[in-house]
């Protein structure tokens, strides 16, 4: 059988799993590339390839050897000038070369949302060392949050609530940076009610949103979503508004993940992720067509259609607590028994535990969100992970 595309995906963690699965459904061929082997999207692939993806020569190679109709990047830390060179040689980066530099880094994608298309975002400053930060600082004020310009998953992003801390804060961002840039912004703390992910998928039909989708973070990353967000009408219209603008901005086609503030009807621009997000993993309970779904029919320019919602749903991550390789999962079935009206558990197969690793997710629909969020929790509070020394 002849596949419909050959997509490299530049990323195998657990979205790349689930994007992997939604395009082998496609009819797709999928090389899986990670820097590490037995990654979870490799394990569903059709082939992988293990090496750095920011070794521009590497990954030169790699597209060259394989000719994908589509690459597909799942992470932030890529040689980004490498895929504008082979976009510019015909190939297609989703949802464009352009989309993934600016969005690899957050003061280039800050600087086009605020500057460029005047979207209300927080104060912000950018340092390079920890007396531009202490600058920084000066200029804002405190509280602020302090990011590298270059991570995910909260790695180095600290609020600081007093100046003596601001050196604490250069050392724990310049410690998580991904890539070769030393560089952080530093962003005015934002008095917000809630945030939101706007999933917004640009496709060739048009525009097309996902309910929105709550949030709360720890250290800097996700640890429970739920959909749909309640939200007022004007806040929902001015965040769909702010999200088609930028997307457009961006071109190409795929389905994005755009970070708010809400604070009654205002609504401040965060972030942006061209690319299916982790608080979009609620979707695989919540929607007819998850994130996934919908990346990959943008993507293979398929027609996306209404959004099927099945109920309020909401996600809760299960966490490791050390460094491990001998480990293993229990507690599934006590999870699954959990009352809602729909509970599962989606393990993502990583081959090494670290503290903080996201190792699965549990997923739960009830009456209400609220509901929703405390079955979750609870589903996912039951799954364990068991350490070779069995503590």
């Amino acid at each position: 059988m002849t596949p419909t595309a050959k997509i490299l995906l530049l990323g195998s963690g657990e979205l790349g799993r689930e994007f992997v699965i939604s395009a082998k459904r496609l009819g797709c061929h999928v090389i899986a590339c990670d820097s590490y082997p037995a990654a979870p999207a490799m394990q569903v692939a059709d082939e992988a390839e293990v090496f750095s993806m920011l070794d521009g020569d590497a990954l030169g190679r790699v597209i060259a050897r394989h000719q994908p109709d589509f690459i597909v990047p799942e992470i932030e830390a890529i040689r980004t000038e490498v895929l504008a060179d082979y976009e510019a040689k015909g190939f297609t980066v989703v949802p464009s070369a352009r989309a993934a530099q600016l969005t690899m880094n957050r003061d280039a994608i800050r600087d086009l949302a605020a500057r460029a298309l005047g979207l209300t975002t927080s104060p912000y400053r950018y340092a390079e060392s920890a007396e531009e930060l202490r600058t920084a600082a000066a200029a804002i004020g405190v509280p602020l949050v302090v990011k590298p310009v270059m991570s995910s998953s909260g790695k180095g992003q600290s609020t600081v609530r007093d100046l003596a801390d601001l050196d604490a804060a250069w050392d724990y961002a310049a410690a998580g940076m991904r890539g070769d840039r030393v560089r952080v912004i530093a962003e005015g703390f934002v008095d917000f009610d809630y945030e939101i992910t706007l999933l917004t998928i640009r496709a060739q039909d048009g525009v097309h949103f996902c309910a929105p989708i709550g949030h709360r973070q720890e250290r800097g990353d996700y640890r429970e979503s739920w959909q749909p967000a309640a939200m007022t009408g004007a806040a929902l219209a001015a965040a769909q508004d702010m999200a088609r603008r930028v997307v457009d901005a961006l071109g190409g086609h795929g389905i994005f993940g755009v970070e708010f503030f809400v604070k009654g009807d205002a609504v401040i621009f965060s972030e942006l992720s061209p690319r299916p997000h982790d608080t979009g993993m609620v979707t695989l309970t919540s929607q007819a067509l998850t994130q996934f779904d919908l990346h990959a029919r943008a993507i293979l320019g398929l027609p996306i259609p209404g959004m099927t919602q099945f109920g309020p749903a909401a996600s809760a991550v299960i966490l490791a607590d050390r460094d491990a390789e001998d480990f293993s999962v229990s507690g599934i079935a006590e999870a699954l028994a959990v009352p809602a009206d729909h509970v599962d558990v989606r393990i993502f197969g990583k081959p090494v535990t670290r503290p903080y690793r996201r190792m699965g997710v549990a997923l739960a629909r009830a009456a209400d969100a609220e509901s929703a969020r405390a079955a979750a929790i609870n589903a996912a509070g039951c799954v364990r992970i068991v350490y070779g020394d069995k503590t």
